[in-house]
């Protein structure tokens, strides 16, 4: 099987299968979202999502935030991995958010990354799930299950990254990025996958090389 056929196979299955797919984070604005996105940081979405309500009421504005402390932050998201730097980082995001960017979230990537504690992954996922920007991130799922499809051999998120852009349509590639994190959650799990409940082991290398 060629890797066009590899990619063409597993994109069908996908579309027929999966034909819409967001992200399970709770959010209601573009700030909420770049929020959840930073706390989801090694930590699952529906812990992240257990912890937002509280902390957006708490600070429902970027100058809001902006204007308490890592302290005062930590209080709300202290049941999520890493909060003390996260804290930190959540209310110097807000005061570069109300210093730079006029109170809102900017749509450019590199305008994103200039934040604190904006890395490459999450800016796509702000740029793709908030702004409809044609993306790709890449988290430890996506890499995960890119690799062992065989959609891609690389060693690091970029380089998948940059992969899966030159090999996936465009107009798919937000869509393929939460095809391929669900997947990844749900199916293709780290330790053991489950590829007797998997549809696209036809096109998989990790299962034709296990059987």
């Amino acid at each position: 099987m060629t890797k066009k056929e590899r990619y063409q196979g597993v994109l069908a299955w996908f579309q027929a299968n999966m034909p819409h797919a967001d992200s399970e984070l709770n959010f209601s604005s573009p700030f909420e979202l770049l929020v959840a996105v930073m706390l989801s940081a090694q930590c699952t979405d529906k812990r992240v999502n257990a912890v937002t309500p509280r902390l957006f009421a708490a600070f429902p504005t970027p100058e809001r935030l902006a204007n308490s402390s890592a302290d005062e932050v930590y209080e709300y998201i202290k049941s999520v991995s890493y909060p003390n730097s996260k804290a930190r980082h959540l209310v110097e995001m807000a005061r570069q958010l109300v210093e730079n960017f006029g109170s809102a979230v900017p749509s450019d990537l590199d305008a994103l990354q200039s934040l604190q504690g904006v890395g490459r992954k999450t800016a796509n996922v702000v740029a793709a799930v908030a702004f409809g920007k044609n993306t790709m991130p890449v988290d430890t799922h996506v890499f995960r299950v890119a690799n062992r499809i065989g959609l891609t051999h690389t060693t690091t998120p970029l380089a998948t990254e940059r992969e899966l852009v030159k090999h996936i349509p465009e107009n798919l590639l937000s869509r393929a990025h939460h095809w391929f994190l669900l997947h990844g959650r749900y199916v293709c799990i780290a330790r053991k996958p489950h590829c007797d409940q998997c549809g696209i082991t036809n096109y998989c290398l990790f299962f034709t090389r296990k059987k």
